[in-house]
């Protein structure tokens, strides 16, 4: 069997799964878990380290997802879009990286039917079904790790830049229901993420962060725990020293859209909470 036919094999099996799935749920069903991943350097898609080793165990302890779906800081769009062709290539969007990095290739499939399914429940603007993206390193660094056999369709939802925080939240609402279908919705970003104030002589030193954005970060972990979504939304407000913190939203936005998927009796579990090199957080939530 060729190996493109071998793909779409999987890519139809990923689909039937999701099809039974859905069809055999009922409005009582278990929901998927949320997950605000942040995913740092993209040296983190070839290492394996505490972060890494937490994608692992977070793909264990939860059901196999029938598709994942990324809304990644680095697809940033005029409009809102989702990748939908049967198979997605593997985007190397950085540059100054080992040889190893851009080798790397993550084979998983795509899936139109289920980009058509999740176009169709957000009603509060066109989704565009895209064929000209792919999947970034903002998902194929978390998801290798965390489903190596690439044998899960995975996609990605693009963030319309135009438009603010209270409009992502919003929008991920009506992405409720791939919830219940078995769809694993993952916010790539950082939460503290300030690229040009990275203190390179303390890449290695374990936890260093400036106290800014220890600051900043305990407060967002506060208002999470709390459910005071309003804040975080106007993030701005949060403290003295945010654009520190966030001197571009590109990697807070994929936060808006987990805490808008978040439901009502969803637990909150806070991993991979540590700082990098003075400006970056990895902090991660899970919801559900």
């Amino acid at each position: 069997m060729e190996r493109k036919d071998f793909l779409k094999m999987i890519a139809l099996s990923g689909l039937t799964a999701f099809n039974k799935f859905t069809a055999n749920l009922s409005d009582n069903g278990v929901l998927m878990p949320v997950l605000f991943i942040g995913h740092g350097s993209p040296m983190n898609g070839i290492e394996h380290n505490s972060f890494t080793q937490h994608w692992v165990k977070m793909a264990e302890t939860i059901p196999t997802p029938a598709a994942v779906l990324v809304v990644s800081a680095h697809w940033l769009s005029k409009g809102t879009k989702i990748t939908a062709m049967d198979f997605p290539e593997t985007i190397h969007d950085f540059g100054g990286f080992p040889p190893e990095l851009f080798a790397v290739q993550y084979p998983a499939p795509g899936s139109p039917a289920i980009a058509k399914e999740t176009a169709s429940l957000i009603h509060s603007t066109k989704v565009e079904l895209a064929h000209d993206w792919g999947l970034d390193h903002g998902t194929w660094t978390i998801i290798r790790h965390m489903y190596p056999k690439a044998n899960i369709p995975v996609l990605q939802l693009s963030i319309d830049y135009s438009k603010g925080p209270a409009y992502h939240y919003n929008l991920a609402k009506e992405l409720h229901e791939l919830r219940r279908k078995g769809i694993l919705i993952i916010g790539s970003g950082n939460m503290v993420h300030n690229l040009g104030m990275i203190a390179w002589d303390k890449m290695d030193k374990p936890e260093y962060g400036y106290d800014w954005a220890l600051d900043i970060n305990s407060k967002f972990k506060q208002l999470i725990y709390n459910g005071d979504h309003a804040s975080l939304i106007k993030y701005e407000t949060i403290s003295k020293d945010i654009r520190l913190a966030i001197p571009t939203p590109d990697h807070y936005y994929p936060l808006m859209y987990t805490l808008g998927l978040k439901g009502t009796k969803d637990d909150v579990e806070i991993f991979n909470d540590k700082a990098v090199a003075g400006s970056l957080t990895m902090t991660s939530v899970r919801f559900g």
